[in-house]
């Protein structure tokens, strides 16, 4: 038995395989033609609890504070906003773009209980959401 040429077909399998989860990365976050302030993607985040808040980290880089909102609609945290391509990309010669660009929105479902003040926060590249829980304390 040529044990070559089974590592040869072992490397290629997990060649191919890297290339195709790389191509699904590529289409998942992939900005679609969104018309209409239609959400083009979808940031992934992060919900941690705490005794007295909830807070949510949504990653963002280079997306303007300002160019965001999040608020509370039936149980849903909602966050959305705009990546907006900076003036400099616009006319240079562009060897890869991966970040995303345009509308974006993500629906998180909150857990049960009551929350109120629905704070945001700039914290290195992401957005940091935090909503206070009512009574403060923990949820029965």
């Amino acid at each position: 038995m040529n044990s070559g040429r089974s590592r040869d077909w072992m490397w290629a399998e997990a060649v191919d395989l890297i290339d195709r989860v790389q191509r699904l990365h590529q289409r998942a976050f992939a900005p679609s033609r969104a018309s209409g302030g239609t959400p083009a993607w979808e940031p992934p985040a992060d919900m941690l609890e705490t005794e007295h808040e909830l807070l949510v980290l949504v990653a963002l880089p280079g997306v303007d504070l300002d160019q965001t909102e999040a608020f509370i609609e039936d149980g849903v945290l909602v966050v959305r906003g705009y990546r907006i391509l900076p003036p400099e990309l616009r006319t240079a010669r562009i060897h890869r773009l991966e970040l995303p660009q345009g509308h974006f929105e993500r629906r998180l479902p909150l857990p049960a209980g009551r929350y109120d003040s629905v704070r945001r926060a700039g914290v290195n590249g992401c957005l940091l959401v935090t909503l206070n829980k009512v009574n403060g304390g923990p949820r029965r």
